[in-house]
């Protein structure tokens, strides 16, 4: 997942940058993700690893990896921003210790 290997033309990065930045936007991604996701042409490798919080399939898709820890922000919060947090959490789960 080096940066290097971001690839610009992903829609799953074109989405967290935008929901991250824009309110209305982030309701409707908590809301109907699935529709979201078919608004910015997600593919389904994409969609089912956004729905799955698997960061590492998201890394190796090409997102850029300043996102990958802001998507478990989004799904689990950041008011509570620590290595113990949720977020913090579901990161771990996802790079360090991926399931097999």
């Amino acid at each position: 997942m080096p940066i290097a290997q971001t690839d610009r033309t992903l829609p799953a990065n074109r989405l967290i940058f935008a929901v991250r930045r824009d309110m209305a936007l982030y309701r409707r991604f908590r809301q109907n993700l699935d529709a979201v996701m078919a608004e910015y042409g997600l593919s389904q490798p994409e969609q089912e690893a956004l729905r799955n919080l698997d960061l590492k399939k998201l890394g190796e898709l090409g997102m850029h990896p300043y996102f990958l820890p802001q998507i478990t922000r989004l799904f689990h919060g950041s008011a509570y921003n620590h290595n113990d947090s949720e977020a913090a959490q579901a990161f771990a789960r996802s790079i360090i210790h991926p399931k097999s």
